[in-house]
């Protein structure tokens, strides 16, 4: 009987002690950082398959006072299939006529600042963004330059915070953290749905961890292989009262593009 009464007496203290062990913050922290990435993750590869894109949009730029200016421009993006290394993206103004021909090269990276270049028609040069100007405001909109790069999985940590409605669908709710050094944002705040695994808006928050920018990104639709692209991003600072919209027309994909077309040598050639 002795026996048996020792066995329960530990059975019992097992199951105490796990309990302790689960309900601690320590493993609930863990948990909410798993499903964090987890629900990234699977944003992430919903998107993987596409090869190559070709787009053109229009970008409309508002001040404070809501005094609108418009550009034009085209994006090239390849894909990298390995998680572990990023895209590349190529962006080409077509007006007005004072930007024309400005192209933007993008190498995304994981953790090391990402790998641009920026060349000005108007002088003939090609210039290196250095790692600590990246949160600059890329040709005067909304959009820092480091906004202009691929959003790869593992250059964030993760913590999911909760689920909510957004709009007609259900959101989880992700804090995400840059890894990488140098960015303009201490943290950002996604709102992912549970229908599609798409982000639906994005609230980034500036180096004193003041809300900076929120944006929205609507107009969904699905192309072949289940690939999904929004064809709205409305930027608003609020911070300034400026905002940015880009207007995607239709998407390419799997257009042929190859790596050589994202080198920077294509950047003097893109007129």
């Amino acid at each position: 009987m002795r026996i048996l009464k020792n066995k329960y007496a530990s059975k019992y203290i097992w199951l105490f002690t796990a309990s302790i062990v689960l309900n601690t913050p320590l493993y609930a922290e863990e948990n909410l950082e798993e499903k964090g990435f987890e629900i990234a993750a699977r944003s992430d590869r919903s998107d993987r398959g596409f090869s190559d894109s070709i787009v053109k949009l229009k970008m409309v730029l508002r001040n404070a006072a809501g005094k609108e200016s418009s550009r034009t421009l085209e994006i090239k993006t390849f894909e990298i299939q390995d998680e572990n290394i990023g895209d590349r993206s190529l962006v080409v103004f077509d007006s007005p006529r004072d930007i024309k021909g400005t192209a933007l090269l993008s190498h995304a990276q994981i953790l090391d600042p990402d790998n641009q270049w920026l060349y000005l028609p108007a002088l003939k040069r090609v210039k290196r963004i250095s790692s600590t100007n990246k949160s600059g405001p890329f040709v005067g909109s909304e959009f820092a330059f480091e906004d202009f790069t691929s959003t790869e999985l593992n250059k964030y940590t993760y913590k999911w915070l909760r689920s909510e409605a957004c709009g007609e669908l259900t959101c989880d709710v992700v804090e995400r953290y840059p890894r990488y050094e140098n960015s303009g944002y201490t943290r950002q705040i996604a709102w992912v749905d549970q229908t599609v695994f798409q982000v639906r808006k994005l609230d980034f928050y500036d180096r004193k961890d003041a809300l900076l920018k929120t944006l929205e990104l609507n107009e969904y639709r699905e192309y072949e292989d289940g690939i999904w692209r929004s064809h709205m991003f409305s930027m608003i600072n609020h911070q300034t009262g400026k905002s940015t919209e880009l207007i995607y027309s239709d998407y390419e994909f799997k257009t042929g593009l190859t790596e050589n077309d994202f080198v920077k040598g294509v950047l003097k050639r893109v007129n």
